[in-house]
């Protein structure tokens, strides 16, 4: 009788084993989440340098083929032939619009092509990304020439016109 009792005894395991596992997994887990994490992070700060070299690049472009910054005012004046003309826009609309679109050597946009007036561009094939670091793709465009974070972030991008400086706004 002794003996049957000690045979069904023997075919758990241990509060001391189970604890031993318990304790390795934990360990295990403190060092494999942080390495996702930082994975993550690595990702995040990539597509925001990938972005902004592209939408930096786009505006260089603009800037060495019209002497200018986009997201001035756009004034009207070209001829739009096969498209419709971009007026009076100014800050956000008309930096997405020149951009976006094709324009002329003042800047004006134009959603057709021309090739005689509205040759440049465009510049952005797509909308602007959503910031990875914010939570959007709106761009605010100063013109004070000292850009910096605003105190009421968008989560956006920032531009001012008159340095062509443009930086996420997180």
């Amino acid at each position: 009788m002794f003996s049957k009792a000690k045979s069904i005894a023997s075919k758990g395991f241990t509060l001391v084993e189970l604890l031993i596992v318990v304790i390795i997994l934990a360990i295990l887990a403190a060092i494999i989440i942080p390495q996702f994490s930082g994975a993550t992070d690595d990702a995040e700060q990539a597509a925001y340098d990938t972005n902004i070299a592209n939408i930096r690049a786009a505006i260089d472009l603009y800037r060495q083929q019209h002497n200018d910054y986009p997201g001035a005012v756009i004034s009207g004046g070209g001829t739009c032939i096969t498209g419709t003309a971009v007026v009076g826009a100014v800050g956000e609309p008309a930096f997405l619009a020149q951009l976006r679109n094709y324009t002329n050597a003042a800047g004006e946009a134009c959603t057709g092509t021309d090739p005689n007036e509205f040759k440049y561009g465009p510049y952005l094939k797509d909308d602007l990304p959503v910031n990875p670091k914010g939570t959007t793709n709106t761009v605010t465009v100063v013109s004070t020439g000292i850009l910096g974070l605003s105190s009421g972030s968008t989560g956006g991008w920032r531009f001012d016109s008159v340095t062509g400086e443009f930086i996420g706004d997180e």
